[in-house]
């Protein structure tokens, strides 16, 4: 499967203007041979905590993404502030919207306390795997990926880990050394994307999307500005370097 992970910058707070300015991106990544896009983390919005951010589940940014992806005939993903009928904050959630309609969601496991995400935030309960053609797709948002045990729990159901991300730019090196021993120590994909540009509360944020391969070699990556990356993943290569180098038995509880 070819994923596109686009790269783009966001306008704060205002979502039209996201899905005006990503529109004609998801079209170039699907007119690339993309099969499965790759949007940022709060694509619509920005990383914003501003009170009544929140919209409902279905609501605007996830009928953007299945409008995207019904469009094109691929799988359209990214995370949105949305609002679960049963509490007042929202969650960060990873919709998934695929061609046929399909619809998946994963919260937000660990909402980023240091930037008081976790007073605006609700956190959510457990890793979600989704299958789409051959390949078993676990995703996680931003901060989860400091979080080890959460990609190990899912590991020998997953072949790609999707990352999306408001990562800021001071902190490039974690992000990228993260994606990497991600991909490593589970010897799946990680297929991520982070925003560029400046945010509306000053972070700026470097890019550095990518995709790397279970053997944790760079397949594809991006500096700074907006893009397009695109690389093929195979659920073959995922069981044939967990075959050759067989480290998930080893692993204890």
């Amino acid at each position: 499967m070819r994923f596109g992970v686009v790269q783009h910058d966001v306008v704060w707070e205002d979502r039209a203007a996201n899905y005006a300015r990503l529109a004609p991106q998801v079209a170039r990544a699907a007119g690339a041979g993309a099969e499965f896009v790759l949007l940022s983390e709060t694509f619509s919005t920005g990383f914003s905590m501003t009170p009544g951010i929140g919209e409902p589940e279905d609501g605007p940014s996830a009928e953007f993404l299945r409008d995207q992806a019904a469009r094109h005939g691929v799988w359209v993903a990214g995370s949105c502030p949305e609002i679960a009928p049963d509490g007042d904050l929202p969650y960060n959630s990873f919709v998934l919207a695929g061609p046929d309609g399909t619809v998946h969601r994963y919260r937000k496991l660990h909402p980023f306390t240091h930037g008081g995400e976790a007073e605006r935030f609700r956190a959510g309960e457990a890793p979600v795997t989704v299958t789409v053609g051959d390949l078993r797709i676990t995703p996680f948002v931003c901060y989860d990926l400091r979080f080890a045990n959460v990609f190990w729990t899912a590991a020998e159901d997953t072949d790609v880990y999707l990352v999306t991300a408001n990562w800021p730019a001071a902190r490039r090196h974690h992000w990228t050394t993260l994606l990497r021993a991600r991909a490593i120590e589970n010897q799946a994909y990680v297929v991520a994307c982070n925003r560029v540009g400046t945010a509306g509360d000053g972070l700026e944020h470097a890019g550095d999307s990518q995709v790397v391969s279970p053997m944790g070699e760079l397949l594809a990556t991006a500096a700074g500005g907006e893009t397009l990356v695109l690389a093929d993943v195979d659920a073959t290569e995922v069981a044939a370097t967990r075959a050759r180098f067989a480290f998930l038995a080893d692993r204890r509880a």
